[in-house]
């Protein structure tokens, strides 16, 4: 089939939805992979499984987060120009630069996993997982370079199904490894690592995926007039200028909360008096509660790839006035989507981690009933963020990024060394960081934008509606557990379900009379119109 035809009605929204599809889909697999590992090893086996992840995603944004997007766009500029052996020479010299990057990533923590785990993390006991995760950098490096090529011409169906297959292999096969090890005798060392062996096992599908397509679909067939490429080093030095920039500001983040967990444990240990056993027990819970307040963030992700084009065409044409509508408007639904989910997680965070979590520690109520709260703020933050690349300003993101970055890490290191604190001082730390960068943010868009967006106007009828919704779930669990006594794993799950139902039904009302949400906010999001008729919005 010809490139033409793969990309034939793949138009920028068309491509993101797809993408937005993936990435919740991914979230949702992801939590399914993660919390029954949680389950499976423990508090203390998660906390070397969960900071594993830490260094693994450090070389894994420094590798393909901004190389692919350079990769992506040399080759959509070769497709204008009409010059496709310069496309195919672009990634064959990108495929090369991927594979020195994956190499060289790969060899340091195949080679150096006890002085990654020691020295950084803190915790010992994470080298296996460390060597268990090596291959993968390599081949998601390699996996980047196909996808960057297919994304050049439009396409973003080969990332998507990839993306889902590579998560559907590391659930499965990393899910079964951790069961059998942890059965059959072995330490929480190994199931960790036989739980991260899923990742690795996960690239190498996605890898062999994306080699089938491109060779289907992509073939280097002979060109009657092939035109003349650039040299490599021209092609290389392009290739890395664009990149290495992207990459380096991608990074900042995971190098911070990498940096964050070490801090973490060694803090534990070393200020609140923790053994490493116990230390590993209160990271770990604390990195279950992390996973549960991630999931808000996947669903303002559709919001924010609608309103970046909407925001920048009226800027274009002067239209300020409508720039600061479609920000308020963003920002409201924004509201209106995260904050029931966050403040859901604070009122029932007792039933929920006792559900989902069986046996976990005690701090795991506390601890996700803070992450909670934070939820909102971090999902103000992702919307606040792509205002200001939609108005030009992305260098204000950044500054809100290193700023709330070294603030966590701040708090982290004086409120968990303190035995009364311990491990909720790192949800704190997360919790002030975000409100810091969401005032930040808010500050940078009154100057970015003519008109200031009216703060009250954006959050007055989502704030009512989620307290009104928080109000009456938790005491609906209150009076279920008042009556059914003391409450065992059944108990819970029949609590949590009847307060969340009750829940979501009182906010809908209270949404929709309170104008939380209007049938004109809905346009932003992709097949909002049909959503809005189905809830009768105006």
């Amino acid at each position: 089939m010809d490139n033409k035809d793969r990309t034939k009605g793949q138009n920028y929204f068309y491509g993101a939805a797809i993408l937005t599809a993936g990435v919740i889909i991914m979230k949702i697999l992801g939590a399914l992979y993660k919390i029954p590992v949680a389950n499976i090893i423990g508090d203390d086996g998660y906390s070397m499984f969960i900071q594993t992840y830490s260094v693994y995603n450090v070389f894994l944004t420094l590798s393909t987060a901004g190389l692919p997007v350079a990769l992506s766009r040399l080759i959509s500029e070769a497709n204008a120009e009409n010059r496709p052996m310069q496309a195919r020479a672009t990634f064959r010299v990108a495929m090369k630069t991927f594979l020195v990057i994956g190499v060289f990533c790969s060899l340091i923590m195949l080679f150096f996993p006890e002085l990654i785990a020691g020295l950084i993390l803190h915790n010992p006991d994470a080298a296996a997982s460390i060597r268990m995760m090596a291959p993968s950098v390599l081949l998601v490096c390699l996996v980047s370079g196909y996808r960057g090529y297919c994304q050049g011409f439009g396409n973003m169906i080969p990332t998507t199904i990839g993306q889902v297959l590579e998560v559907l292999a590391k659930v499965v096969i990393g899910l079964v490894l951790a069961a059998v090890i942890m059965k059959s005798g072995g330490s929480k060392a190994e199931g960790s690592a036989g739980a991260i062996f899923g990742v690795t096992a996960g690239s190498a599908v996605a890898l062999i995926f994306m080699v089938i397509y491109k060779r289907a679909y992509y073939k280097d067939t002979p060109l009657e007039d092939p035109d003349i490429p650039d040299s490599e080093g021209r092609i290389l030095r392009r290739f890395l200028r664009i990149g290495i920039p992207i990459a380096l500001g991608a990074s900042a983040l995971s190098i911070i909360n990498l940096i964050d967990s070490g801090i973490c444990m060694a803090r534990l240990q070393s200020g609140a008096g923790c053994g490493l056993k116990e230390a590993q027990t209160l990271y770990g819970v604390y990195g279950e509660a992390q996973t549960l307040y991630n999931l808000p963030a996947a669903f303002i992700t559709p919001l924010t790839i609608s309103v970046v084009p909407a925001i920048a065409a009226a800027n274009v044409r002067g239209e300020n006035d409508k720039a600061t509508k479609i920000s308020e408007d963003s920002m409201r639904i924004a509201a209106a989507v995260c904050l029931p989910m966050g403040v859901g997680l604070a009122v029932l965070s007792t039933p929920i981690m006792r559900v989902i979590y069986r046996g976990s520690h005690d701090s795991g109520p506390g601890l996700l009933a803070i992450l909670g709260v934070t939820s909102f703020f971090v999902c103000m933050v992702l919307m606040e963020n792509a205002i200001l690349q939609a108005s030009g300003r992305e260098k204000f993101t950044m500054i809100t990024l290193v700023t709330g970055g070294l603030i966590k890490i701040t708090v982290n290191w004086f409120l968990v060394a303190d035995p009364r604190i311990n491990v909720y001082g790192a949800a704190i730390g997360s919790l002030i960081s975000y409100v810091v960068m969401s005032v930040m943010n808010f500050v940078f868009m009154c100057y970015a934008l003519d008109k200031n967006p009216k703060v009250f106007n954006i959050l007055k009828g989502p704030i009512l509606a989620s307290a009104a919704m928080g109000l009456c779930a938790w005491l609906l669990y209150f009076l279920i557990s008042r009556i059914m006594g003391e409450l065992s794993w059944s108990h819970y799950v029949v609590a949590m379900i009847a307060a969340m139902i009750v829940g979501v039904g009182v906010y809908a009302v209270a949404a929709i009379k309170l104008k939380a949400i209007t049938a004109e906010d809905m346009n932003l999001i992709p097949k909002g119109e049909k959503i809005s008729k189905l809830l009768h919005l105006r």
